[in-house]
C-alpha cells in the first residue's frame, strides 16, 4: 500500500514537471515569435522547429516515462496483491497457530489433571498396598499358629491312634479271657451238674443206709468239689490281674 501511494506521487510530480516545461517552452516561442529585435523570422521558426523537436522528444520520453511509471504502479499494485495474499495466509497460519495453541494450553490443563488424579490414584494404591502388607503379616502368623495347631493336631491324633490300638489290643485280649472264662465256666457247670446228677443218684442209697454211713458220703461230695473250687479261684484271679 505504502508503495503504491509513493510510486503515484512520483508520477503526479512527473507529470507536473512536464506540464510546467511545455508551458515555459510555449511561452519562450511566444516571446521571440512577437519579439523583432532579438531575432529573425528564420532564426526564430528554426529555433521553433527545434523547440518542438523538443516537445516531440520530451512528449517521446514523458511517454516513455507515463508506461514505466504505469508499469512500475501495475508491478507495485501486483507486489500489492501479492504481499495480501501473503498477509492473509500468514493471518490464517497466525489463526491457525493460536488454534493450536490453544488446543495445546487446554490439552495442558488436562493432563494436569490427570496427573494429579494419577498421583491421588498413586497414593492410595500405596495405602492399599500397606494395608495389604499387614494383612499379609497377619494372615502368615496366623498361617504359622495354624501350622503349629495341625502338629499338635497332628501328634495328638497319632497318640489318640496309638490308644486306640492299645484298647483295640486290651479289647481282644479280654475278649480271648471272656471266651476262656466262658468256657471254664461251661466245663464247670458241667461239673457241677455232674455232683448233683451223683448227689441225685446216691441220695435214695443213703436213706436206706444207716447214719453212721452217711459222713463218707460227704466227705467224698466234698473231694469231688475241691477241684471245681480251685479252678474257679484260679480264673477269678486271671481276671483281676
Amino acid at each position: 500500500m505504502g508503495s503504491s501511494k509513493s510510486s503515484q506521487r512520483a508520477w503526479h510530480m512527473v507529470m507536473a514537471l512536464l506540464a510546467l516545461w511545455s508551458i515555459v517552452s510555449l511561452v519562450v516561442i511566444v516571446v521571440w515569435a512577437t519579439s523583432p529585435d532579438l531575432k529573425g523570422v528564420s532564426q526564430c521558426r528554426a529555433s521553433l522547429q527545434e523547440e518542438i523537436q523538443k516537445g516531440v522528444g520530451a512528449k517521446v520520453v514523458w511517454e516513455k516515462n507515463k508506461e514505466a511509471l504505469e508499469q512500475m504502479v501495475q508491478e507495485a499494485r501486483e507486489e500489492n496483491d501479492r504481499q495480501k495474499e501473503q498477509i492473509l495466509v500468514l493471518m490464517g497460519q497466525l489463526n491457525a497457530t493460536n488454534a493450536t495453541l490453544q488446543d495445546c494450553l487446554q490439552d495442558k490443563v488436562v493432563l494436569h489433571s490427570n496427573i494429579t488424579s494419577l498421583q491421588d490414584d498413586i497414593e492410595q494404591l500405596q495405602a492399599k498396598e500397606a494395608n495389604l502388607t499387614a494383612l499379609l503379616s497377619l494372615r502368615e502368623d496366623r498361617i504359622d499358629i495354624l501350622e503349629q495347631n495341625l502338629t499338635q493336631a497332628t501328634h495328638l491324633t497319632d497318640s489318640c491312634n496309638s490308644l486306640k490300638a492299645a484298647a483295640e489290643s486290651h479289647m481282644l485280649a479280654a475278649q480271648a479271657e471272656t471266651k476262656a472264662c466262658k468256657s471254664s465256666q461251661q466245663f464247670l457247670q458241667k461239673q457241677l451238674q455232674k455232683c448233683k446228677d451223683v448227689e441225685a443218684a446216691d441220695a435214695p442209697k443213703q436213706n436206706q443206709e444207716s447214719s453212721p454211713s452217711s459222713p463218707p458220703s460227704n466227705h467224698a461230695a466234698a473231694v469231688a468239689a475241691a477241684p471245681l473250687l480251685t479252678l474257679l479261684v484260679c480264673n477269678a484271679l486271671h481276671l483281676i490281674t
